[in-house]
């Protein structure tokens, strides 16, 4: 049986990706982010004073990547970056007072996206899912291990 690109559940996932991505650029537009920024912004909430390494394994991304988006957010007045007390190598990456006001706004605009990507489901169906996309991650993560 030959499947159309469209039968994937890959190509499925690809498309709520795009769809999650573009209404989340117009909630964080309006409080002057751009998507990604906020995925930054919810670790830094969670635990203030991060390394730039920490936050790329956490984001899943490249140190450059990271580097990039915090040079960008200093330039915005989102973040700074302090030298590490205890290792002046090491610098770490801290809200601004700025970035502290809009906590509540950026946890508003992905609470309402997951509300609704969720809408129609149960409770139930909504931890079987998430159970079941952590499978899939698991999945493809054991698939980079040597």
């Amino acid at each position: 049986m030959n499947m159309q690109i469209e039968d994937y559940i890959g190509y499925l996932l690809v498309q709520i990706c795009k769809a999650h991505h573009d209404l989340a650029e117009v909630g964080l537009s309006e409080l002057g982010l751009h998507t990604g920024q906020e995925m930054l912004l919810l670790q830094l909430y969670a635990e203030d004073g991060l390394t730039q390494s920490q936050l790329a394994e956490r984001g899943c991304v490249e140190p450059p990547t990271i580097t990039k988006k915090v040079d960008r957010m200093e330039s915005s007045g989102f973040v700074t970056r302090r030298p590490d007390p205890n290792d002046a190598r090491v610098s770490r990456v801290y809200l601004t007072e700025d970035s502290k006001a809009l906590e509540k706004s950026v946890v508003g605009v992905w609470s309402r996206l997951e509300e609704r990507l969720l809408e129609g489901f149960t409770e139930t169906e909504r931890v079987l899912l998430r159970r079941l996309l952590m499978q899939m991650l698991e999945n493809l993560k054991s698939e980079q291990k040597p």
